[in-house]
């Protein structure tokens, strides 16, 4: 009898354990199909905002572009760790770019190592090759949109750019309004033709921005800013129109570093409808997410020293020889790729003296 009941004790105590692990096996099945069940939640909410996103930037319109066409000298230098884009303001009051010119052309050099980002404005009635003549730069997106600006600035720069982003005159007031506006000193003498401009893009855009009547400090909105920026006919003409242009550009894109997600979403669903670009998808998300860091090291206008001059197709039309080309190429590429090495091609060397013989200007 008592053998019975030490072996029912025994196996009383083997069972105890065995319970105990049931339970441990029960509560990590039970831990396992949680952690499998919030993994799947979070795959499905990425796949989610992923399609959402780039069903947004579907609304951008895109342009397929062979690089291999786009006035890319073989002899050009390449200059490793930098993304250079090609920014065009397309003097167009819709979202139609086909035969406009391109007002404003910046070239906007990133150095991806240091995060600093150059900007040079190439003025638009620069006498360079569009082509195959001399014509003013801004000729070039009229005859070919951006294509045709690519192969130009490449063609007469020793550049390498393949990518660009166009926008017209809306893009600037919608983007400024969507950062709350900027602050900008105007000066008397752009107070005097700054009302003009007001005027027109108020009629254009439906809106009803405020004329400014004399100098001063001012909270600029969008329509004031791009009128701002349009002022060609001051002292500096053409130079001081492309350095308003970087001024704002600049104090925007401050302001957009500071923004959150549902700022910088709400500037998307502004904006989107009017830009043009070949930038796939992936690399724009890529350059946005990496937008905070980026610092704004210099701005200038190119080239350094033009000469006027008239009479050429048609007769009395004003046009920027730059005197000369081959130096100025050799200056602009100091300034944007800073330390690096660069001679002077045969192609920009040849083009350099054919402005040389049609100007007389050396």
């Amino acid at each position: 009898m008592k053998a019975k009941r030490m072996k029912e004790k025994e196996d009383e105590e083997y069972e105890k354990p065995r319970k105990k692990t049931t339970k441990k096996k029960k509560k990590r099945h039970l831990f396992l199909k949680t952690v499998i069940v919030l993994l799947i939640i979070i795959v499905i909410l990425a796949g989610v905002l992923v399609g959402y996103v780039y069903s947004k930037f579907a609304r951008l319109n895109h342009d397929e572009i062979d690089v291999n066409d786009i006035g890319i000298n073989v002899d050009a230098p390449e200059y490793k760790g930098y993304l250079n884009i090609l920014l065009l303001g397309v003097d167009s009051r819709n979202n139609t770019y086909e035969g406009t010119l391109s007002d404003s052309i910046m070239i906007v050099s990133i150095n991806q190592d240091t995060n600093d980002v150059k900007i040079a404005s190439v003025y638009r009635d620069s006498y360079l090759k569009v082509g195959n003549k001399l014509d003013k730069i801004t000729h070039a997106f009229g005859q070919g949109g951006a294509k045709a600006s690519l192969t130009a600035i490449n063609t007469n720069l020793d550049l390498d750019i393949t990518k660009y982003v166009a926008v017209n005159f809306e893009v600037v007031v919608d983007v400024v309004d969507a950062v709350g506006g900027i602050d900008m000193e105007i000066s008397d003498e752009e107070s005097k033709y700054i009302n003009t401009y007001i005027k027109e893009i108020n009629r254009v855009t439906k809106h009803s921005s405020k004329q400014i009547t004399k100098g001063g400090s001012y909270h600029l909105d969008g329509v004031q800013a791009l009128a701002y920026s349009r002022i060609r006919y001051t002292s500096g003409g053409d130079y001081k129109r492309t350095e308003r242009q970087r001024t704002v550009l600049n104090k925007v894109f401050e302001k957009v570093k500071t923004m959150n997600l549902v700022q910088l979403n709400n500037i998307a669903d502004r904006i989107l409808d009017e830009i043009s670009t070949n930038i796939p998808t992936n690399e724009i998300l890529y350059l946005l997410s990496k937008a905070a860091s980026y610092n704004i090291a210099g701005t200038r206008g190119w080239p350094d020293t033009e000469t006027g001059i008239k009479g050429y197709q048609p007769a009395g039309v004003w046009y920027g020889a730059p005197v000369n080309l081959a130096n100025q190429v050799k200056e602009l590429h100091s300034y944007l790729f800073e330390g690096e090495e660069y001679e002077t091609s045969a192609t920009v060397q040849s083009i350099s003296d054919l402005i040389t013989k049609t100007t007389g200007y050396k």
